[in-house]
């Protein structure tokens, strides 16, 4: 089992693995020869993407050799009770456009729930890391859920745009406009796995988005479980990676509110996969 590992050689291998690939991802950084490729409308790829995908396939599968692989850009590569879940260059439009918010994630799956997370970002070498009932990490320095009760009205809230949702594209403007007087402020970074790690650090309060993938969340949602930020769908469900649409997280005194008003625009017609 996970917890029998060398955890502080498991981690050491999986963070030097990840630094590996984050410096190929910034020796390619706003080199104008990076072809882009549109998978789908607004889904952007390039070799980069797939190079560092190939390079964690390489690197993790020795790690922990019960598990299969399933990775953004080719999808599941067998079935068994543990998988490695991967975004390998998550934020891949902020990369070719040459803004420097982009991260690396990694979870580890038993039978779909995560058990180990890690998230790296390579233009500041900022690792975050999780083992399930262990804590959550920041550059190996253990976070702590601050006591200090925050109202929504102190709340920083992250979120991203709909781009593969045109169809809840108006909810989510009307969500903004309600928002805007209410929180501290609205901010949208363009990589949900940093997000959820900013949100489970105590960085943002909250935050919502529509159509997350299962690799774009695997890690931080143990991140946020780990610091026991309240995880839900738009019903205040649990949420379930697989199936819903919405993923509405923060801090417990700032979710009731954000929920609510999330809740109020979005309904609760047509929120799953």
């Amino acid at each position: 089992m996970l917890l029998e590992l060398d955890r502080y050689k498991f981690i050491e291998e999986v963070e030097r693995l990840l630094q590996g690939v984050g410096d190929f991802q910034l020796d390619n950084f706003r080199d104008l020869e990076v072809q882009e490729e549109e998978k789908e409308p607004r889904e952007l790829v390039s070799f980069v993407d797939r190079q560092s995908e190939s390079m964690l396939f390489e690197g993790l599968s020795p790690l922990y050799p019960e598990a299969e692989f399933w990775g953004e850009e080719n999808g599941k590569r067998g079935e068994a009770d543990w998988m490695w879940l991967v975004d390998p260059l998550d934020g891949t439009t902020n990369y070719l456009n040459h803004l420097d918010q982009f991260s690396i994630s990694v979870a580890l799956l038993y039978k779909g729930k995560p058990q180990f997370g890690a998230v790296y970002k390579p233009i500041s070498s900022e690792f975050f890391h999780a083992f399930k009932g262990l804590g959550f990490f920041h550059n190996h320095k253990q976070l702590h859920s601050l006591q200090t009760q925050r109202s929504f009205e102190k709340a920083m809230i992250g979120t991203g745009f709909p781009y593969r949702s045109p169809d809840l594209k108006d909810q989510f403007f009307s969500l903004i406009e309600d928002l805007m007087p209410r929180c501290r402020g609205i901010r949208r970074f363009g990589s949900a796995a940093l997000d959820l790690s900013y949100v489970a650090a105590g960085w943002l309060q909250g935050f919502w988005e529509s159509d997350l993938q299962p690799y774009d969340v695997g890690a931080g949602l143990l991140f946020l479980e780990e610091m026991g930020m309240t995880v839900s769908n738009h019903k205040g469900e649990a949420y379930d990676m697989n199936v819903d649409r919405m993923l509405v997280t923060a801090k417990p005194e700032v979710h009731k509110e954000l929920l609510a008003r999330v809740a109020d625009h979005y309904g609760e017609e047509g929120l799953q996969f």
